[in-house]
């Protein structure tokens, strides 16, 4: 099947929504839908007799997320419930010193904002970077002897930019400063490649561009540094020989899953994998090319409003797929009330508006919209 049959067979929108919201919550595709409504029939006729295989599926998750974002092995995946939750992991694994750093930006999403906030009880000193004028330099700058972390966004929630992890990987590298990215806007997005970019933990939900539900995400942790993370949560699966219930001595996993404490999210797994499956049968490359290609035709109807002003920047490798813009008249609030009105699924981050297209949205749909915005 072509790309664009398949597009049309997997993406059964409403024809009365514009659905610009795929950096909230995204639709599921039809495959997705469909693993789900087997795994709900399943249980309801056999319960677990299927376990054995539940436990392959798991497997196969892990191994198709370290395709997607090019991790050495799927020993590296985590499987946890959240962002959230893997940066904690992160924040109150690592091992602080009094007046140690964190650098990162004055634009995060509360969720990498607050939990290195909260060290404060431990005097480790944030500090916030704006990301207004070269924001990688900004970045390294920044650091200095104390730092320990540097912990910022691939794309940023609310404007839109999008960072080069690269340059700040190898800035991390050479000052041996911990990289920490929050990959929620990336991953699903465009392609993503964890050793490139030599991040030491890389946490994403699946229910943005990754076409997954909410209640799982992926947490990478790089096997180099995995074993010097303190584990906080304990239980069955988190252990080397997890199935051996009798045992009364046991040793933490040395995997990934020494990060997953307790019986794993077979609902959301199977969701999930449907999902992953479908985003490597498409092709990151071309699933990369698509979005781009939507939001530079996005940029190209805004720029044609003169009461409009994007907020995302538009240089080549600084945005993804959020697009943020505010009219110059009509108050964000008044304007995201407009267009909900007028059935276009979108959010008012911010100053402004957030159009945010995944790759299979069409180009009618997005004309659409912006011809609302009167």
């Amino acid at each position: 099947m072509d790309i664009d049959s398949l597009i049309q067979t997997e993406f059964n929108l409403s024809g009365e929504i514009t659905y610009l919201n795929h950096a909230a919550v995204s639709p599921w595709p039809l495959s997705t839908t469909k693993a789900v409504n087997k795994f709900a029939v399943e249980n309801n006729t056999y319960g677990a007799t299927y376990y054995p295989e539940w436990t392959e599926v798991e497997n196969r998750l892990r191994s198709n997320l370290a395709l997607l974002i090019n991790a050495a092995s799927a020993d590296d995946i985590a499987l946890v419930k959240n962002t959230s939750e893997a940066l904690s992991m992160v924040a109150y694994g690592l091992p602080w010193q009094a007046n140690d750093n964190i650098v990162t930006s004055d634009e995060e999403f509360p969720s990498n904002r607050i939990v290195w906030e909260s060290l404060k009880n431990k005097k480790v000193e944030l500090k916030q970077v704006s990301l207004k004028n070269n924001p990688e330099d900004a970045l390294i700058a920044a650091c200095d002897s104390k730092t320990k972390l540097l912990a910022i966004s691939s794309t940023q929630y609310s404007t839109g930019i999008t960072l080069d992890l690269v340059k700040l990987g190898n800035a991390c590298r050479q000052r041996n400063i911990l990289f920490c990215v929050d990959a929620i806007q990336t991953i699903g997005a465009l392609q993503f490649d964890v050793q490139k970019i030599q991040a030491d933990f890389v946490m994403a939900d699946g229910h943005k561009w990754m076409l997954a539900p909410e209640g799982l995400a992926l947490f990478y942790c790089n096997a180099e540094i995995r074993s010097e993370i303190k584990i906080n949560e304990f239980g069955w699966h988190m252990t080397e020989d997890m199935y051996n219930f009798n045992a009364t001595q046991w040793e933490i996993a040395e995997s990934g899953r020494r990060f997953e404490c307790g019986s794993p999210n077979m609902l959301g797994i199977h969701a999930m994998d449907a999902s992953i499956a479908l985003l490597l049968q498409i092709n990151m490359n071309i699933i990369e090319q698509r979005l781009l290609d939507n939001t530079n035709y996005l940029f190209s109807l805004l720029n044609k409003n003169k009461a409009i002003e994007i907020i995302t920047p538009q240089n080549k490798g600084q945005y993804a797929g959020i697009v943020s813009f505010k009219h110059k008249k009509i108050p964000s609030s008044e304007l995201f009330s407009h267009l909900c009105s007028n059935k276009i699924i979108c959010a008012q981050r911010g100053d402004g508006i957030r159009f945010s297209a995944h790759f299979y949205t069409s180009k009618e749909k997005i004309k659409n919209a912006v011809n609302l915005l009167v």
